[in-house]
């Protein structure tokens, strides 16, 4: 049996072990969905949501825990599950991991029916694994742009429901059955769960969890405050929108400032791959040498710290938040 078949075999059992093991840990002991909304919606767990509420309350968290930016995204990198229904995906967990464990043995069995080097292997593999991953906190980040840009829109539709007379219930409804999804279907799941006999405080709570964005909170928390101390709702509402809309047109002008900085680092980050493979194309034996030598291997693992650092220190640079 050759080596590369080998190589091949093993880099395949990895992966589908990784697969498998990760899939088991995420999905521990936890239950199922629809038995903890069934449960939910029969008042069994009641007094267990009144103690989480009582804890983890829009009120009693900051609207934005910038010290914890980097914990927060990898725990979101860790949470599957969320991501894919940030995203709203008809996926599974195991089906995920099971894409990424394909994709990865289609870049090993790539490197080995197109003959290149055995070094390139793991690099193409976990490459090609990562593309999954790549793509669904693409679509999760689409979703969540499309979700930011309807929020101004429904605030106002829901401040003229309540000047009409109608309840804030009703002005959920009516955000559910005129708007497009994202938004659509997320309000229309918070009136449903109220329907079922949720608490509307632990409706609005999980919707923040579900969509993780700083001009929902402010919506929550004002809904919150409002039933807790009254006042006028709609012109809460109006005004959030309207900084709402503010915000998007400061933030256009940054991205048109920010272009060329933006475009330079793509540049920069795309040419030592791009250099890389063209080099390889005419003439192998000269980079197989980073494969090969120690020192090449050193100099191949300190140039890629230092792209990532780059990437980092570009990124910093021009991702100015509004």
């Amino acid at each position: 049996m050759s080596p590369m078949l080998l190589v091949s075999i093993a880099v395949f059992i990895g992966f589908a072990a990784l697969a498998g093991a990760i899939g088991l840990m995420i999905r521990g002991n936890a239950e199922n969905d629809a038995e903890e909304r069934l449960e939910v919606f029969t008042n069994l767990k009641t007094a267990q949501m009144g103690k989480e509420a009582s804890q983890k309350s829009v009120l009693l968290e900051p609207l934005e825990q910038r010290d914890n930016v980097v914990v927060e995204h990898l725990l979101r990198l860790i949470n599957i599950k969320l991501l894919i229904s940030q995203a709203d995906l008809n996926l599974t967990v195991a089906k995920f991991l099971a894409i990424c464990a394909g994709f990865a043995t289609g870049g090993a069995m790539i490197v080995i029916l197109t003959g290149l080097h055995a070094g390139l292997l793991p690099i193409v593999a976990i490459s090609a694994g990562i593309l999954p991953l790549l793509w669904l906190l693409w679509m999760r980040r689409k979703r969540l742009k499309a979700f930011a840009k309807q929020l101004p829109d429904a605030l106002e539709l829901i401040a003229r429901a309540l000047r009409a007379g109608h309840s804030l219930g009703a002005g959920f409804k009516l955000v559910a059955e005129e708007m497009m999804p994202p938004i659509g279907k997320e309000f229309a799941r918070v009136f449903e769960e109220q329907n079922f006999g949720v608490p509307f405080d632990d409706s609005l709570n999980d919707l923040s969890e579900r969509v993780p964005n700083m001009d929902l909170r402010f919506f929550s928390t004002a809904i919150i405050l409002q039933r807790q101390t009254g006042g006028d709702l709609a012109e809460i509402l109006d005004k959030i929108g309207s900084l709402i809309r503010q915000r998007f047109q400061i933030w256009g002008q940054v991205q048109a400032l920010t272009g060329e900085g933006r475009l330079s680092g793509v540049v920069l980050l795309a040419l030592p791959p791009l250099l890389f493979l063209a080099v390889y194309t005419l003439n192998p034996d000269y980079v197989m040498v980073l494969f090969t030598d120690p020192m090449g291997k050193k100099m191949l693992a300190g140039g890629a710290f230092l792209q990532v650092v780059g990437a980092l220190v570009i990124r910093k640079i021009i991702n100015i938040k509004v």
